[in-house]
């Protein structure tokens, strides 16, 4: 249950602050506690816990509490130090904690959901709570009488949600692999559009409500920015992890993007540069570089006597080529490809040797990431997932935040 204190490392990397053990099964959320040495958990073993840094330099909890049901998400209102937590059954329980955090008082329960809860996020402003479920529907519901004001169906399970405050705008990713945009209103909403471009399900959403950029991470491994208010439609590709992306934050004042996912991977990736889009793949029936034809054109392969060959697509120009026009791989950070992709020999050809140089950091976390969440103006992060451990970190080495942290590696 101890917290294990790490010295700091002479590279620049993440430093690992604390480490925090004691739940039973997967934590589901940790939520660093602003301007305070705590951190709040909820895990599958029906836990909320709150964890305080004592004098020794450990954390204990100064607040277990056992649920109904498993707990699977989690947002914390520190202004008003107000919790919501979703769990398995579909329901959100609201909480009060103490100004000393040592004790956490119950409020009321929302039946938001037929099915386990995935995110939620709490407006002050409106007194809304929005949340998304497995029921594959987002609701919104009244704080102050508890009541159910409105819920929109999607045809996948909802997995993440993100708010603008202002605009009263919700993005919601599902399983499906597309992101819906809403227009939220007292008891109705209005889908103003979808974004289509993940090939996986959509595991992991930011919004930047200042440059209007959304980002998504979902399961097949890659980040994609969406431009929303250039209106151009304009999309980057990121492509850096191994597995799928679990969790992702912007930090607006450096530019640049935290990503973590479930092998453990942190990348830091610097977005104040101009990026190139990645372009659409091209389709052909033959190789637009050596014009052999493809294996399903057949009048060609019959009129030339000769096999058809496999079809693919150069990352850097989207031409339809064949394996001997495209033998070689490159990295193209300028595009958000950060290791070796398919190009065809005369793009591999026109990339020069600095245009490999990455445009992202790597790190290794560790453990298994199923939930991160940041607190920017300190440069920390917290890390948690299914191997029951909560991880502390001083970001600052790596995302270019000179801030003094409050968690302090001595």
């Amino acid at each position: 249950m101890a917290a294990e204190i790490h010295s700091r490392p002479q590279s620049r990397r993440p430093v690992l602050l604390s480490k925090v053990e004691g739940h039973q099964d997967a934590v589901s959320a940790a939520i660093l506690i602003p301007k305070e040495d705590g951190v709040i958990t909820a895990g599958e073993d029906r836990t909320i816990r709150v964890w305080l840094k004592r004098d020794s330099g450990q954390y204990w909890p100064s607040i277990y509490h056992t649920m109904a049901s498993p707990c699977s998400a989690m947002a914390y209102h520190h202004d008003s130090r107000r919790i919501f937590v979703g769990q398995d059954n579909g329901a959100i329980m609201e909480f009060h904690i103490s100004e000393d955090f040592n004790k956490m008082n119950f409020v009321k329960t929302y039946p938001a959901h037929q099915n386990r809860v995935s995110a939620i996020t709490f407006c002050l402003a409106s007194e809304w709570l929005i949340s998304t479920g497995h029921d594959k529907c987002i609701s919104w519901m009244c704080t102050r009488s508890g009541s159910m004001l409105g819920r929109h169906y999607f045809t996948s399970w909802a997995s993440c949600l993100q708010y603008d405050h202002e605009t009263q705008h919700a993005f919601v990713g599902d399983y499906s692999g597309q992101i819906t945009l809403l227009k939220l209103e007292q008891n109705t909403c209005s889908v103003i559009t979808t974004l289509k471009g993940h090939e996986g399900s959509i595991t992991s959403l930011w919004w930047d409500p200042v440059q209007r950029l959304l980002f998504s991470g979902a399961s097949d491994h890659s980040i994609i920015m969406w431009d929303i208010g250039g209106r151009k439609g304009r999309t980057l590709l990121l492509q850096g992890h191994h597995d799928k992306v679990q969790a992702i934050c912007y930090l607006q004042l450096t530019r640049q993007l935290v990503s973590c996912s479930a092998d453990g991977g942190i990348a830091v990736w610097n977005m104040d540069i101009s990026r190139e889009e990645a372009p659409q793949w091209l389709e052909s029936d033959s190789c637009q570089k050596c014009e052999q034809p493809f294996f399903w054109n057949i009048k060609q392969m019959w009129d030339t006597k000769t096999i058809g060959l496999r079809q693919h697509h150069c990352r850097k120009c989207g031409q339809a080529v064949c394996g001997k026009c495209s033998t070689k791989r490159s990295s193209y950070p300028i595009m958000g490809f950060e290791f070796q992709v398919r190009v065809c020999d005369s793009c591999f050809e026109s990339i020069k040797d600095e245009d490999r140089t990455s445009l992202a950091t790597f790190h290794e976390g560790k453990h298994n990431i199923s939930h991160m969440s940041m607190d920017i103006s300190r440069g920390l992060m917290v890390t948690c997932g299914s191997d029951r451990i909560v991880k502390i970190w001083d970001m600052t080495p790596v995302v270019g935040c000179s801030l003094a942290t409050g968690f302090s590696s001595r």
